[in-house]
């Protein structure tokens, strides 16, 4: 049975590659930013690509900086994708006066360039798997594959440990995945990711 997505255009990210990814996971998409099809969809994917204080304004501007926090608090299936997962942070150093969603706790940082490592972080990177669940996000995802793509310039801190589900390395290690509850969050890539990407959406989709 296909899952109802509303995948959220907020004028950033690459959204037709997320929405064709997510229908090759086996998703019914609506794209859209109307409050009654996001509330009405089994699960929200939040994409993104772009600046902290731009995706911030815009969430602002569409009216749903209150709606997409009730909606996780109620329980409702979460994805947030590179800038998405960002945004669901408190805060970025990247714009001080923008606050993000706040429905996890912590902030996001830069990337501090170091020897033989440019900023932004591109391309494909492994990633380490900290918690494994039955039905997780990275069921049927063997630890040899593990390998997803990035591009970003920054990276989220959790306050709480215990939603961190995977890390990957670039000149330290950092936070690449999170999951609290039916809320979930990557920084890399899903839809870029090839078959171990697609595996993470079909897995969202079985949790919506």
């Amino acid at each position: 049975m296909e899952r109802r997505i509303a995948l959220i255009d907020y004028g950033l990210g690459n959204i037709r590659s997320v929405s064709k990814a997510l229908e090759k996971a086996g998703a019914y998409v609506k794209v859209t930013a109307d409050s009654k099809e996001i509330v009405k969809a089994e699960g929200v994917v939040l994409p993104g690509v772009g600046a902290f204080e731009r995706g911030a304004r815009n969430l602002l501007t569409l009216s749903l900086t209150s709606l997409l926090p009730r909606l996780i608090r109620e329980g409702k299936a979460f994805l947030g994708i590179c800038l998405g997962l960002q945004l669901l942070f408190e805060r970025s150093e990247e714009s001080r006066e923008w606050k993000g969603l706040g429905v996890l706790k912590g902030e996001v940082r830069r990337f501090e360039p170091c020897e033989g490592l440019k900023v932004p972080h591109m391309g494909w990177n492994k990633i380490k798997v900290k918690k494994r669940k039955e039905k997780g996000m990275f069921t049927g995802v063997l630890e040899e594959e593990a390998y997803f793509y990035f591009v970003h310039s920054y990276y989220v801190i959790p306050q709480e440990e215990d939603i961190v589900l995977a890390t990957a390395d670039y000149g330290k290690e950092f936070v690449c995945a999170v999951a609290k509850g039916r809320l979930w969050g990557v920084q890399f890539h899903p839809e870029k990711s090839g078959k171990v990407g697609l595996e993470v959406l079909k897995n969202f989709l079985s949790l919506c």
